[in-house]
């Protein structure tokens, strides 16, 4: 049902009554974001005002190397609620309006599966992941307001009410646009981080990665995400603190993520390390491990939630995830690392499709056409930021092969492909892709891939 009817409330004013037998089982929290990449201080950004989810870290996990399976919304977040890869979920570009990417039938949500496994199953704010709607999500309940602050009065308010039920666990996902790019107060300009009631933040000055280049154009812009991830991470912190005053806090996991690399050139929309990196920062009191400000550096994709999330809940894991949980690992049991990790990119604003694998050493990348070097989500006429490599890119092209070095070279900035020195890393990396490729099944081996509007297209033709 759709409970467009939620309203703001005060959290400590409704005391939770629960089931003995409740404890047993946590409570799941998912909160998420648009386009945050790791712009926070605790993952290293020294210029970012992030305190609420900084402190949410101190107390929790983090996870210095995790990485969305796809620099795009939608893909991303069907990999997180499905533990699948887009190629295998069905999700392999946008899935609002005419873009109309969908998950198979046959691939459940996380909201489903724990709805069957008997959960009070609830969502608010941005749904990305399926053109189908809450309803395929498996979501007792939605409400729809997606921008932050309105999102954390229906996230507290879906809380306190979630918080007093007596027979049964629950799970609520909670997602706001910022940091996306908004429209401004002219419906024609360009997009920026702001909005309408977003101030730019640069107090602490402007950090500005390597990969772009140090321009009052890109200084700016960055002052202007600065902002917008200060205000997401002040209504993220409401909702955290509605966690603990109503008394959830101990039997709840809480994990806050984002789908994708920040919306700059060469970061979202793009398979590079800016495009790919995401926070993943998880809290469970109760559970040793699982709390306490620890930081794992494993490798871990956003398709490992689903499991963990699913062993957490003490609900079987379905044989066709192909995530690992990392229970184990937050245990202190026996846990094997991810040698490699996969990311892709098919369809979104264009055809751009495009495959990388990446160890603890070196990245490759196989590009699939001759697009764009790289896809531009600056979704404005003339961008302001411009990127290091290429230097120009309206110019610029992809190569079949690239190959990086990120020992010596962490962003990303030489192709080494051609170099004989790297040759060795150039075929383990090729072989290890071409085995994810075939074992997954990617469309991608056979060809082409269709777009969801070219059947649409082909109908209308015919006069179907």
């Amino acid at each position: 049902m759709n409970r467009r009817s939620f309203v703001s409330s005060g959290a400590a004013a409704i005391a939770p009554v629960r089931a003995p037998g409740a404890a047993a089982r946590p409570n799941i929290v998912l909160l998420h974001c648009h386009d945050l990449g790791r712009h926070l201080g605790c993952y290293g950004v020294p210029t970012a005002e992030s305190p609420n989810l900084d402190r949410f870290a101190a107390q929790g996990v983090l996870f210095e190397r995790n990485f969305c399976t796809a620099p795009q919304c939608s893909p991303s977040r069907a990999s997180i609620y499905t533990g699948r890869y887009p190629h295998s979920n069905g999700v392999m570009g946008l899935t609002h309006g005419d873009f109309a990417w969908d998950l198979r039938p046959e691939d459940r949500h996380l909201g489903q599966i724990l709805k069957q496994a008997g959960y009070a199953t609830a969502g608010v704010g941005v749904i990305h992941e399926t053109h189908s709607g809450p309803g395929r999500c498996g979501l007792d309940e939605y409400a729809p307001p997606a921008r932050a602050q309105e999102m954390a009065d229906a996230a507290i308010a879906s809380l306190a009410r979630l918080a007093r039920l007596r027979d049964k666990p629950f799970y609520l996902q909670a997602g706001c646009v910022e940091p996306h790019r908004l429209r401004g107060a002219q419906p024609h300009t360009d997009l920026g981080f702001l909005g309408t009631a977003i101030p730019p933040y640069a107090a602490r000055g402007v950090w500005v990665p390597a990969y772009l280049k140090d321009t009052p154009g890109t200084r700016t812009e960055l002052a202007e995400l600065q902002g917008a991830v200060r205000h997401m991470d002040s209504q993220m912190g409401r909702v955290l603190q509605a966690v603990g005053e109503l008394g959830l806090e101990q039997n709840t996991l809480v994990i806050f993520t984002t789908d994708h690399g920040i919306a700059m050139p060469r970061a979202k929309c793009s398979v590079y390390e800016p495009g790919l990196q995401t926070a993943f920062i998880l809290r469970r009191p109760s559970r040793q491990g699982w709390h306490g400000g620890v930081r794992h550096k494993v490798l871990v994709s956003n398709i490992d939630y689903l499991p963990t999330i699913l062993d957490a809940a003490g609900v079987p894991v379905p044989p066709n995830v192909q995530g690992r949980s990392l229970a184990p690992l937050l245990d202190g049991r026996a846990y094997q690392p991810r040698e490699a990790i996969f990311g892709e990119m098919t369809y979104h604003d264009y055809y751009d499709p495009r495959r990388s694998v990446r160890t603890a050493t070196h990245k490759l990348i196989v590009n699939f056409s001759s697009a764009p070097a790289f896809m531009d989500p600056s979704q404005s006429w003339r961008p302001r930021s411009d990127t290091v490599e290429p230097p120009n890119h309206a110019t610029a092209y992809h190569p079949l092969v690239e190959l990086y070095d990120l020992v010596h070279d962490p962003w990303e900035l030489k192709n080494v492909a051609g170099d004989a020195k790297y040759s060795g890393a150039l075929a383990e990396l090729r072989n290890r892709l071409r085995q994810h490729m075939e074992e997954t099944r990617d469309p991608l081996l056979d060809g082409p891939v269709p777009y969801p509007m070219h059947q649409r297209a082909v109908g209308w033709v015919r006069g179907a």
